[in-house]
């Protein structure tokens, strides 16, 4: 709380001290209030914006000996900060009347409701700044926000704000940031936005824009961020934008760009740090040019028709982190580990789906390179690879991801896995391995313990793993898929150890023997497909356990007995369980044999006590003593007879 000399409260400011509760109307008694930031705390229900009626809207007068202001005047609200809490409601035309002095208006992070209030531009000229990001604003944002001739500031993203970008935005000469990301705003960028020589950031990705991208955004000298990922637009991506200097990140991924991506001339972009032409449809060779952007930390141009090898000069990007180049239709994938080996802090390389056939990149191909230190993901699935697992993967000590899925590789499942002292994500699937699955792959120590890693932050850009994006290695399942090989023998016991465990994957191999019941002790564990084995017995009651199970598949194996009730199996359908004649149980609508208190079938004949097998007549069964009467009877008849024949 600030006052000014004559004790009257000028400031109010209470960021992040958690407290609760409504806003009271009878803050407007503070009728010298000029700052107010209520920001980061758990206020709730709707503000009262009708109090800033009651405060003096009089301009600040000066002293003329001293040059200062005359606090004993009143003066209105100039900043007010509501961001990061739980207010509701909508923000009415009326209350900016209250505030012609306001320069600062922050509602972020709230829930608000309605249509966007660019009235504030009516009645508060002077405003620079103007968040309302993060709440429930819809509709279209009508016309007004150009009548903020001083606005420098413009956030208004992540809320359902519809129809055209407004127009009268491309008036506003002072702009420097305009955000409206993650709305459902429709139609064309106008190419007036070019004229904004002061923008320094434009970021309207998650939108429906369509269009062009303006051919003149080369004019923005000082354009430093252009977000424009995950709209509709298309064409060709304009050469002046090469013109930019001031360029730190170009995110373009996820539109319908098209074009010869050779025809662009990065180099004078020597500020660049971050790029993503992901997921459109550029074509031809990646750009020699790229290599003299000395900044760069990450690149990607996944998801296009890009032909050739990577360029040698790739190797001089020291700073490269994160590279992803999957869904191409690169070759040479001996002469790219080569040279992405010399980018000393690369830490993310993904490879998938982008070379054909090719040879397993081996020690011999790779030799007295000690490159990819730095590396926690790496990915070179659906190649059609062909070779063994390669043993320089061992090496890398920091690597946390491995997809080798969906090759052609043979052999065995390398031992050494188990001893990689990072690696918590093991993806094999759809290969051509043999033999037993190591019972070393138990030892795996990011999967034992919870030893966070700090290194575990955010990425430079998200990632798709799964059909899901990612921002943070942290947030990744832990899992190991080993699915759609030839393994065999016994599933190791040593796999209950790996308690951080979430996906296991073991179908549709040669895995024989009974389920381990180890397995319970994965108590982390969401997805268990051991389908398409030869497994046999029973399965284990104890896997109830599992309280976070929520798919299991044992089907096709020759599993026996009934199926375990209670916990998640609750939840499961027969779809899980079929292909096993030998299983019963209610969700099979089949019933299991009953079984006494001694253990034995009911429906078996009880087995005689010991005291049953005593010597007396009255406990032999009715068919033996039949037998004997019927040998006794026939005796005398014989003898009968005999001593006839013989008289």
């Amino acid at each position: 709380v600030t006052c000014n000399r004559d004790s009257h409260v000028t400031h109010l400011s209470t960021p992040g001290k958690r407290i609760s509760g409504t806003i009271t109307p009878f803050l407007g008694n503070l009728t010298f209030l000029s700052h107010l930031n209520l920001s980061h705390n758990q206020f709730s229900g709707a503000f009262p914006f009708t109090l800033f009626h009651t405060l003096k809207s009089l301009d600040l007068s000066y002293n003329l000996l001293s040059g200062t202001p005359n606090y004993s005047l009143p003066v209105s609200i100039r900043t007010i900060d509501l961001s990061s809490n739980r207010f509701n409601g909508s923000i009415q035309s009326p209350f900016f009347n209250g505030a012609p002095r306001l320069i600062s208006f922050n509602v972020s992070n709230n829930s608000f409701t309605g249509p966007l209030p660019v009235s504030i531009c009516i009645a508060s000229r002077h405003v620079k700044f103007l968040d309302f990001s993060m709440n429930k604003f819809s509709g279209n944002v009508s016309q007004g926000i150009g009548r903020c001739s001083k606005l420098e500031i413009f956030r208004a993203g992540l809320n359902s704000l519809s129809g055209w970008l407004p127009f009268d935005l491309y008036s506003v000469k002072s702009l420097r940031e305009i955000f409206l990301a993650n709305n459902q705003f429709t139609g064309s960028i106008n190419s007036s936005i070019a004229l904004l020589s002061n923008l320094s950031v434009i970021d309207l990705h998650q939108n429906e824009l369509t269009g062009e991208i303006p051919k003149d955004f080369g004019l923005l000298s000082n354009l430093s961020q252009l977000i424009l990922h995950s709209n509709n637009l298309n064409g060709s991506v304009p050469p002046s934008l090469m013109n930019c200097t001031s360029m730190k990140t170009l995110l373009l991924r996820n539109n319908h760009l098209r074009g010869e991506i050779m025809s662009l001339d990065f180099s004078p972009l020597q500020k660049l740090e971050a790029i993503d032409f992901g997921n459109n449809s550029f074509v031809g060779n990646i750009p020699v040019s790229l290599c003299l952007c000395r900044s760069l930390v990450a690149v990607r141009f996944a998801y296009n028709q890009l032909t050739g090898e990577i360029p040698a000069c790739m190797a001089g990007l020291k700073s490269l982190s994160h590279l992803s180049l999957s869904d191409n239709f690169l070759s040479n994938v001996v002469g790219a580990l080569r040279i992405l080996m010399r980018c000393d802090d690369l830490s993310v390389l993904f490879l998938s789906r982008c070379f054909k056939d090719e040879p397993v990149p081996n020690d011999d191909h790779l030799a007295h390179l000690s490159g990819f230190q730095n590396l926690q993901i790496l990915t070179l699935g659906g190649c059609g690879l062909k070779g063994e697992v390669p043993s320089w993967i061992g090496r890398l000590k920091k690597l946390k991801v491995l997809n080798l899925s969906y090759n052609k590789i043979t052999g065995t499942i390398p031992k050494w896995l188990g001893s990689m002292p990072s690696l918590f994500v093991l993806n094999i699937t759809r290969n051509h391995l043999t033999g037993e699955l190591p019972r070393e792959i138990g030892n795996l120590k990011a999967l034992v313990s919870d030893d966070t890693d700090p290194n575990l932050s955010n990425l430079a850009l998200p990632f798709l793993f799964d059909s899901l994006q990612y921002n943070r290695l942290f947030n990744l399942p832990r899992g190991i898929k080993v699915g759609n090989n030839s393994l065999s023998g016994n599933i190791p016991a040593e796999l209950g150890n790996l308690r951080l465990l979430r996906e296991l994957d073991l179908n549709d191999n040669d895995f024989n023997g009974s389920i381990p019941s180890e397995l319970s002790r994965l108590v982390n564990l969401e997805i268990l497909d051991m389908s398409g084995n030869h497994l046999t017995g029973e399965i284990p009651e104890s896997l109830k356990k599992l309280h976070f199970l929520s798919f299991l598949t044992v089907a096709n194996n020759d599993l026996e007995g009934e199926i375990p009730k209670g916990g998640q199996f609750d939840t499961f359908t027969n779809a899980s369980f079929e292909g096993n004649p030998k299983l019963c149980g209610s969700l099979l609508q089949k019933s299991c044999p009953q079984r006494s208190a001694g253990g034995q079938d009911e429906m078996s004949p009880p087995a005689p006590a010991a005291e049953e097998l005593g010597s007396s007549w009255y406990t032999i069964p009715f068919g033996v003593g039949y037998a004997v009467g019927f040998f006794v009877v026939t005796i005398s008849l014989l003898f009968t007879s005999s001593r006839k024949w013989f008289n």
